[in-house]
């Protein structure tokens, strides 16, 4: 990516700032998924004096979801955490994919040798008829290109990037240019353990763990290993989260959706804080502040549809509303380069690393907004 900022002093009045962004995939120069960098071990650390930057299912508010892509624009972006979701395929391999079936997000209606793969499985208590992950292996997931999941965002890369593996996606991470942590969650266990089997009567957590710890993934929130590779493993499944932490000491974030107020009760969460450190709440669901380090809300979007009419349809003044009133401690995004302009914009004074430059610009920033009124 090429970035260049220009100060013009226009008037006597003041400045204007103009910041020119020309970013140049290069896809074709380098892959897409690299090796991890063996060289480059003195990086950037993680900032941990703001609220988190998680890139939900990478920055796909513009590529295909869960794509190397769409990861690799997270990370140009600022993300602090790339978020993804892992099956399993048939043959017991780890992928980056939200749904259980292939329909909504790849091209698989259009292989005629796969028209008979179609089935219907019971998930999470509800009946569903498509072509589910589980009943393909990853050489035939891979022949397949992934597609944008909404039909109002840019189409222009539908075909051209395949399904990941969960070992894909941690490449990802340990080549980035500065520290940046994975946040991958453990997606439908009940499901993928009645339909893959793996040797030995393991289990998907297993395999899950087993991914995280061969990759050097370990240590309790905000300590040394951790901060050296950080992780948070989330689920919607408390027994999965449970099972895990007798086998990796690693953060767990619970999730919870609209069905929230099922399981708020005291008893409840008295029990599950001792196996986690922290929720990731459905963002227009009413929380209650619990005792744990951790809040992590979902999934902030740019678009109109999106944004509650109390935010005026302005994303910026939907993450002003949550991190500075509610003070949540990170943020899922589809959008991963507009939560980053909201914190630079916001908090370069209070960052302990800020340059002299960045120090600069957001006291350019400051007076324009006065200057606008704002």
């Amino acid at each position: 990516m090429m970035s260049m900022y220009i100060l013009c002093n226009v008037t006597t009045t003041g400045f204007v700032y103009v910041l020119l962004l020309n970013h140049f995939l290069g896809s074709l120069a380098r892959p897409l998924y690299p090796l991890p960098s063996k060289f480059n071990t003195d990086k950037q650390q993680l900032q941990t004096f703001r609220p988190f930057n998680i890139a939900h299912r990478g920055s796909n508010g513009e590529f295909p979801e869960e794509t190397a892509a769409s990861y690799v624009r997270a990370i140009e972006e600022g993300a602090d955490f790339l978020e993804t979701d892992i099956l399993a395929s048939k043959d017991g391999v780890l992928i980056c994919f939200h749904d259980v079936i292939l329909d909504n997000t790849t091209n698989v209606a259009d292989y005629k040798e796969f028209s008979d793969r179609q089935r219907t499985y019971e998930v999470q208590g509800d009946n569903i008829t498509g072509w589910f992950v589980v009943d393909f292996t990853i050489a035939e997931l891979k022949t397949l290109k992934v597609k944008q999941r909404y039909k109002f965002r840019d189409q222009q890369y539908n075909g051209k990037f395949s399904i990941i593996t969960f070992e894909e996606f941690i490449s990802i991470a340990l080549d980035a240019p500065r520290v940046v942590g994975i946040y991958p969650e453990i997606k439908n266990p009940v499901f993928i353990n009645q339909h893959v089997k793996w040797l030995g009567g393991k289990r998907f957590e297993d395999i899950f763990v087993d991914i995280l710890l061969r990759n050097g993934y370990k240590g309790p929130y905000m300590s040394d290993d951790w901060l050296k590779q950080p992780v948070f493993m989330q689920s919607f499944a408390p027994t999965s989260l449970v099972y895990a932490s007798k086998l990796i000491d690693s953060p767990k974030i619970l999730l919870i959706d609209d069905s929230y107020w099922e399981i708020t009760s005291e008893s409840y969460f008295e029990y599950i804080k001792e196996y986690v450190v922290g929720i990731g709440p459905w963002k227009d669901t009413v929380w209650t502040p619990m005792d744990l380090p951790q809040v992590h809300p979902y999934t902030y979007r740019n678009e109109n549809q999106f944004l509650h009419f109390d935010f005026h349809q302005d994303p910026y003044a939907e993450y002003e509303f949550w991190i500075n009133q509610m003070g949540v401690d990170g943020l899922f995004t589809d959008f991963t380069g507009s939560l980053h302009r909201y914190q630079e914009w916001t908090s370069f004074a209070a960052a302990p690393n800020a340059s002299a430059a960045d120090r600069l610009l957001h006291r350019i920033s400051l007076l324009i907004d006065a200057y606008r009124g704002k």
